[in-house]
């Protein structure tokens, strides 16, 4: 027991849903060790989440219930004597001096957990003044060693800093310095580096490992990414459906799976050293069928290429450049810019998968906005079938449209939530009067809905009645509707489970044989680009730092920054 800290056993938690109860989490078991480094893994609905609110009591009472089980927390006094508390049996008032203090937690997005209205600094310290006998000014003082400590630049910035104002992986920072401050004994970090480029990625996953060692703290580490795992755990829970399914260390995990689930998990991630016809996914591993991969040869290769190359461009990106303005003048005139984009050429042939790789900031969405001119670009050009297209009039751009979809990172954000999924998809033929009929346009958002692999019921559900995957599938759908020639796809997997993120993949190339259009694939995470494009394009800063083959670019990189991004995902 001295060497335990928490303790899970038989734990069972129902939702209620239309006064019915269901229950979600069923009798997991799992214990956590002092010093140690443990991962809930699973699939988006497996109950990691549920679970780690469970054991933080963040769980909503109104609809949830703990129906079964306990979750012992092994308290280290000051003494070094061990004092067990059931968290379940534990009150509203006592959970206070537990939470921040003794167990803390890391949630996934840092800007909806950042109050967006309260500097950074002071939400920190709110954190240490609340939970210890300190001075405005040494909870002033012990915020910023806190900041220099999660390694952020100019801590008196950050201190003076927004969230908004901070990057994506600086408010994750913020958000992990505001966990320790306490001297936690357990951290709970749910999915933390989900949505942050592979670099940033990286040294979060590393930081958080030496912060683990020098604090001689616990981690109770959620993700869906075994990748992930792997790099940062030292014992490894995998949850599937609410169930545990498989416990071990992360050496037996990786080397000797026992589960077919934790096989088609480990499956899932697009290969390095070679290119498969299609991607496994967990549903390949839980099927009856023998499972076979078929690898894409390097002559099939060179033919593809050979094949698209020939043609035409069917889009030529000239010398782009877009500034964003950062501040005007007294008479409105621009007197801080910001140059997003520098000096951007490519081509882009049908039937081409031209993958766009780079850290946030460096002008991938930019690119893609404003080639459905969502931006408007300051200098250069871009041409569609040789015809420039800033020069288009408002009618000539509503065309373009039809030509030129996009499918964008969050779906949800995306999809109007007041209208069913039917509603959503038929949209845009209703706004460039595809089909005649009401009864036309619901026949092909049925078939869309079949060609996107979901069953015709999904028409008249609502888009919060979906997961993250099935609302990308609609996205895609949607942007079918209108038989594009081009589709956009901005991080359009990047916030996905893994196995579904293949079912997608494996989706869009399906769509892109059928239909033989072209893609922009944008992405940060350079294994899942390399599985899908012919080419590649690596943006730094707003501009093109390299351009080649994805074996050329993985094989034999020519900058320092690609050759950091290749061993991101390594």
């Amino acid at each position: 027991m001295e060497n335990n800290l928490l303790s899970i056993k038989n734990l069972s938690i129902s939702f209620q849903k239309e006064k019915k109860w269901k229950e979600v989490v069923k009798e997991v078991n799992l214990l956590v060790k002092r010093a140690s480094i443990t991962a809930i893994v699973g699939e988006s609905g497996s109950g990691k989440s549920v679970t780690s609110l469970a054991i933080m009591d963040l769980l909503d009472k109104k609809i949830s219930k703990i129906s079964k089980g306990e979750i012992t927390f092994f308290d280290k006094q000051e003494d070094d004597t061990i004092l067990p508390i059931d968290l379940t049996k534990t009150t509203s008032k006592e959970y206070r001096k537990i939470r921040g203090k003794k167990i803390a937690m890391i949630f996934q997005e840092p800007m909806t957990a950042l109050n967006p209205v309260k500097r950074c600094g002071k939400q920190v310290e709110e954190m240490l003044l609340t939970h210890n006998n300190l001075s405005k000014q040494e909870a002033k003082q012990r915020t910023l060693n806190l900041f220099k400590e999660v390694l952020l630049p100019d801590v008196e910035r950050v201190y003076r800093a927004y969230p908004f104002e901070l990057s994506g992986g600086q408010r994750q920072r913020v958000m992990i310095a505001m966990a320790i401050s306490c001297e936690p004994q357990l951290l709970i970090a749910d999915e933390p580096t989900t949505a942050l480029d592979v670099t940033v990625q990286d040294t979060i996953l590393t930081l958080l490992k030496d912060l683990q060692r020098k604090h001689s703290m616990s981690i109770l580490f959620i993700t869906h990414d075994l990748g992930v795992v792997g790099k940062i755990a030292d014992q490894v829970a995998v949850l599937y459906q609410g169930s545990v399914v498989e416990q071990a260390s992360v050496k037996d995990i990786f080397s000797l799976p026992k589960q077919p689930y934790t096989n088609g998990l480990i499956a899932s991630r697009p290969p390095l050293d070679y290119k498969p016809k299609r991607l496994l996914s967990v549903r390949d591993f839980l099927s009856e069928q023998p499972i076979q991969v078929e690898r894409v040869s390097q002559e099939a290769t060179l033919r593809i290429r050979q094949d698209i190359y020939k043609q035409e461009p069917l889009l030529e990106v000239e010398d782009l450049e877009v500034d964003y303005i950062l501040g005007k003048n007294i008479f409105g005139k621009a007197n801080k810019i910001f140059p997003a984009l520098r000096k951007i050429s490519f081509q882009l042939h049908k039937g081409e998968t031209l993958g766009l790789v780079g850290e946030s900031g460096s002008g991938k969405t930019t690119i893609g906005k404003t080639i459905v001119q969502l931006i408007k670009q300051s200098r250069g050009e871009i041409r569609f079938k040789g015809k420039n297209i800033s020069k288009f009039s408002n009618k000539e751009n509503k065309e373009l449209k039809k030509h030129i979809q996009i499918i964008f990172q969050d779906p949800y954000s995306s999809l109007n939530p007041r209208k069913t999924i039917g509603e959503d998809i038929q949209e845009p033929m209703i706004v460039h009067n595809i089909y005649k009929t009401k009864e036309e346009r619901k026949q092909q958002a049925l078939l869309l809905l079949e060609k996107v692999g979901l069953s015709k019921d999904f028409f008249f559900r609502y888009p919060h009645e979906l997961s993250g995957g099935q609302r990308q599938r609609v996205g895609i759908a949607r942007a079918l509707s209108v038989n594009p020639e081009i589709i956009i796809c901005d991080e359009s997997v990047s916030a996905l489970d893994v196995s579904v993120q293949a079912q997608v993949l494996n989706l869009l190339n399906d769509l892109k044989n059928s239909y033989g259009f072209a893609y922009i694939f944008i992405s940060h995470d350079l294994s899942v680009v390399k599985y899908m494009s012919d080419k590649i394009i690596v943006l730094k800063n707003g501009q093109i730092i390299e351009e080649n083959y994805p074996e050329q670019i993985y094989n034999n990189p020519q900058q320092e920054y690609t050759k950091n991004l290749i061993d991101s995902i390594k």
